[in-house]
């Protein structure tokens, strides 16, 4: 799975303008809908939403990977968010989120919805891409980051 495949740069922002959990959910289904990656925004930002409630996706280590599958994504869809400042997700870990990360999928797309969650949480184990990506300013800088994980022959 290439990251680079369901991202484009149109669907980074940072920064965020939201400082709470729902407000960045919100915020990068409306870049993803923006993009033309959504048909139908309220229904994917219910599902997000509603898969959130039943379990905090912030998963520590200053990431949230917010997911949810909806039949308003034709195909896998990536937007990434990086907060003003770290911000509370109620992550596993009890520290504040520095980057999101939202996937959305149709709801028949569960083996490609696994292998994309995989792929992010697998990059950001690594602490120097993690620390580095924590430090970017902006969409172009998160996205050559990304691309210079996810060329042929990358781990």
């Amino acid at each position: 799975m290439n990251l680079l495949d369901i991202l484009t740069i149109d669907c980074i922002k940072a920064p965020l303008a939201s400082a709470n959990k729902q407000g960045a959910i919100n915020e990068l289904v409306d870049v993803l809908a923006a993009a033309g990656r959504v048909k139908d925004a309220g229904a994917l930002k219910e599902a997000v939403w509603t898969r959130e409630q039943t379990r905090t996706t912030g998963i520590g280590h200053g990431l949230a990977i917010p997911h949810g599958k909806s039949s308003g994504v034709d195909s896998l869809a990536m937007a990434i968010g990086k907060p003003a400042t770290p911000m509370e997700f109620a992550a596993i870990d009890g520290k504040p989120v520095r980057l999101v990360v939202l996937l959305a999928s149709p709801p028949d797309r569960t083996s490609d919805h696994i292998q994309a969650l995989a792929r992010i949480s697998k990059l950001m184990t690594m602490e120097d891409f993690r620390e580095r990506i924590y430090a970017t300013r902006s969409p172009q800088e998160i996205y050559d980051l990304l691309k210079s994980q996810e060329t042929p022959g990358k781990a």
